[in-house]
């Protein structure tokens, strides 16, 4: 099989083009080769294959083998992928998802190349059972959850998948690694969650840590950018747009009041490409 090893920040992927369908063995792959001692090693399996609703579609397969409805950062190195590799034409595309329809996706480009890719994430989704989350409210906003005798407070947003905001003092150095996989299983949750602790340093600037679904700790979530700007705008602690710094660097995120959609800016790298049996 040839892959391209991408990356969003550091949000790494296997990426495959050249499929027709999602392979039945898709999950197994995504278990064996994002193993980071015995395969490639990445937070996810990406298969760009052909869309009747826009320009290609996306389908990402976890770490741990369960498939992902939406990825910020893979949608990103999807359109870098098709476009340099001269796939498309246009700077303006569409990616067909899984979990959140059809994305517009606007190129920025530089001597040939895609250095920057802005994204309409479409509008985010706030009521409890479609997030989905067992608490019947629009927003869920403020909410207790308590874990091993830890409560926290949370606010639950869907970007096409789902997830939990928690303000802490220092997100930075937050103790990710207990309480992320706590919180990913919460019964709160029934398809599990993707959890971000996030500190708003100034209403244009907020600091986030992530513990992706079906992935763990990983360096940057996009849609998780998306989920915390919105959040925070929901608490009236930040502006409609500003900068979410992850681990691996910083996305540019807009909720535009007039379409209600959140748009997200940010780069996308192909790191190597290769062959691997399988």
């Amino acid at each position: 099989m040839e892959f391209t090893k991408m990356h969003g920040l550091g949000n790494d992927f296997i990426v495959v083009f050249g499929e027709k369908s999602l392979p039945d063995n898709a999950a197994e792959l995504a278990v064996k080769l994002c193993n980071r001692f015995f395969g490639i090693g990445a937070d996810g399996l990406v298969y760009i294959l052909p869309s009747e609703r826009g320009d290609y579609m996306m389908r990402i397969i976890n770490s741990d083998g369960s498939e992902a409805e939406q990825c910020g950062n893979a949608i990103r190195c999807v359109a870098k992928y098709v476009y340099d590799h001269g796939y498309v034409k246009s700077e303006q595309i569409v990616i067909e998802t899984i979990g959140a329809g059809e994305q517009k996706v606007k190129l920025q480009v530089k001597n040939g190349k895609v250095e920057t890719v802005t994204v309409d994430m479409g509008e985010p989704v706030l009521a409890g059972p479609k997030i989905p989350v067992n608490i019947d409210a629009e927003p869920v906003l403020g909410q207790p959850i308590e874990t091993d005798g830890q409560e926290f407070t949370f606010t639950a947003v869907s970007m096409g998948n789902p997830h939990c905001v928690i303000y802490v003092e220092d997100a930075v150095n937050f103790d990710l690694t207990t309480w992320g996989p706590k919180l990913e299983v919460h019964p709160l949750f029934p398809r599990k969650v993707n959890v971000e602790f996030a500190t708003v340093k100034n209403r244009g600037w907020i600091d986030m840590r992530v513990w992706e679904r079906g992935a763990g700790p990983t360096l940057a979530c996009g849609t998780g950018a998306c989920a915390t700007l919105v959040s925070s705008v929901l608490n009236g602690v930040s502006d409609r747009a500003a900068w979410v710094s992850l681990k691996g660097g910083d996305l540019y995120i807009e909720w535009n009041e007039e379409d209600n959609h959140v748009y997200m800016t940010g780069p996308a790298e192909a790191v190597y490409t290769g062959t691997v049996e399988v």
